[in-house]
């Protein structure tokens, strides 16, 4: 497999990249299949590797790529590569002048959360992360199967994480300086946040959470802003999402054009 991969990246990278995968001793040992867990991770890496419109160089986005691996092998990490490499270029193509903070809403254990904080860091951004750290909150939502077909069950005290251990772990993996963590359920504490805001972050699976999200954080998002969701394979979230009334009655603006809605686990907004 490691020689079919080297074939693919010679025949697929730029030869900038290239040469500097070659000036970089350690790059075979983390293509060994021990980091980089499967094809779906190598095409989510390569497009990020040779972003031109990316103010950062080769070596910084082969150095994040690199973190993101080890990440991914130290810490429970139940999304792809290419989900947080999509917010990670967000972060970084947030413009200069923007005062906006970045956001992250449900951060599990730590894994998605210290691989923000290191675009974060490159940006200058305070990362916001919000979360219960208990868990999913108690619900009666009906999930029962994705749009792909796939098992979905939120009970509550899923996906848990305490405040301790998502420190600890961004602390050792990632940049905690940059990092402002808000503890509590998301009613209580998105009601009181008043930031502007530049870039979205949503992992919240339910559709009750989505719409709290969306109530208070939508009007703080800049113009031009990036809304990301990895709940867009849920009916429920889905629904959401589509409902006209509650983006004018609840939100105070026309429904916004959200790409990949129905098509795809991760959906996206840019905010007019």
């Amino acid at each position: 497999m490691l020689a079919t991969l080297k074939i693919v990246l010679k025949n697929t990278l730029p030869a900038p990249v290239l040469n500097l995968l070659r000036g970089i001793r350690e790059w075979e040992e983390n293509l060994s299949g021990r980091a980089i867990r499967n094809w779906r991770d190598l095409s989510a890496f390569l497009p990020f590797l040779s972003n031109r419109n990316l103010d950062i160089s080769l070596r910084t986005r082969f150095a994040i790529v690199k973190r993101l691996c080890v990440i991914s092998s130290a810490i429970n990490s139940p999304h792809t590569q290419e989900e947080i490499l999509k917010y990670i270029q967000a972060i970084l193509l947030v413009p200069r002048d923007s005062r906006g903070v970045v956001v992250e809403a449900g951060c599990f254990k730590g894994s998605s959360t210290a691989k923000f904080s290191l675009a974060a860091d490159i940006a200058g951004r305070q990362l916001v992360v919000f979360d219960s750290f208990k868990g999913i909150p108690d619900n009666d939502e009906a999930h029962t199967t994705t749009i792909f077909g796939d098992s979905a069950n939120f009970k509550r005290g899923y996906y848990c994480g305490t405040l301790d251990e998502v420190k600890s772990n961004v602390a050792k993996y990632g940049k905690s300086a940059c990092c402002r963590f808000i503890e509590g359920w998301f009613e209580d504490t998105m009601s009181k946040f008043q930031q502007p805001i530049s870039a979205i972050y949503l992992d919240v699976d339910l559709a009750s959470s989505t719409r709290t999200c969306l109530k208070y954080l939508y009007p703080l998002l800049e113009s031009g802003g990036v809304i990301v969701s990895q709940d867009g394979h849920l009916p429920l979230v889905i629904d959401v999402f589509n409902d006209d009334s509650f983006w004018l009655n609840e939100i105070g603006c026309r429904k916004p054009e959200i790409l990949g809605l129905g098509k795809s686990k991760l959906i996206k907004i840019i905010k007019e």
